[in-house]
């Protein structure tokens, strides 16, 4: 586990898809995520930050700065080219491990052997 507690890569592929449809700033982004899980995934900013400095090293994202919704000076983050595919790819293996662990968190305890 990674140290916000999320399974490696988890973070930066929620991040991609929250942006996949318009840029955010940082803040937004813990937002967004925190109210697409029924307020159950909180993002720390001891985790976003470095994350999203990380992912614009990589060439998945990048930012910008503008004015925020409170005429604030934010940083606003959008994906590249090379972050939509990569939001792609990584959504397929993360649907084809959720759908792996969910055949065998329901198997009943006779189908186990």
């Amino acid at each position: 586990m990674a140290k916000h507690g999320f399974p490696q890569g988890t973070l930066e592929m929620m991040i991609m898809k929250v942006i996949s449809s318009g840029s955010h700033h940082g803040w937004g982004i813990a937002q967004k995520i925190h109210l697409l899980s029924n307020e159950a995934l909180k993002v720390e900013e001891g985790s976003l930050y470095p994350t999203l400095s990380r992912m614009q090293r990589q060439g998945l994202i990048e930012g910008k700065m503008a004015p925020s919704e409170n005429n604030r000076q934010a940083k606003f983050y959008k994906l590249t080219p090379l972050g939509k595919l990569q939001l792609e790819e990584e959504s397929k293996k993360w649907e084809s491990m959720a759908d792996a662990i969910a055949r065998v968190m329901s198997a009943s305890p006779e189908s186990q052997f």
